[in-house]
């Protein structure tokens, strides 16, 4: 019945901060569109043929998760360049790597991943194919 994630929504307590993160750091695209009810600007992040809408506390939108808060996530994302690549470019942004590399079992097979958190503190792991 389900085919894939078209997009997920994150909470920021910070905004700046998490449009900096996802963007100079992790190197995702931001968007700017109109959407809600009443419509209003909206901003998103997008990778290959996904997005991370971005909700800002207490500034959500409706319909939203029962209980919407910054930090609760734990995210993998399968990079687009090698991981040591990746891990030059987390070093040269100085954004903590918390662990890595380490193995890992991903959705489809063994992965190689570095763990970083964003400004809301969620955990993003940053993998690629073992």
């Amino acid at each position: 019945m389900i085919s894939h994630l078209d997009h997920l929504v994150l909470t920021t307590s910070d905004e700046a901060a998490c449009v900096d993160f996802y963007t100079r750091v992790l190197g995702m695209a931001l968007e700017k569109f109109v959407g809600g009810q009443p419509p209003v600007e909206r901003k998103a992040f997008k990778f290959g043929q996904q997005k991370i809408n971005l909700h800002v506390r207490g500034k959500e939108f409706e319909p939203k998760a029962h209980l919407p808060v910054p930090g609760a996530l734990d995210l993998c994302f399968i990079a687009s360049l090698p991981l040591d690549q990746v891990i030059a470019r987390l070093n040269a942004a100085a954004w903590p790597i918390v662990e890595g590399p380490v193995l890992r079992t991903g959705a489809t097979q063994k992965i190689r991943s570095v763990y970083v958190r964003d400004p809301d503190l969620n955990l993003i792991e940053i993998s690629e194919p073992a």
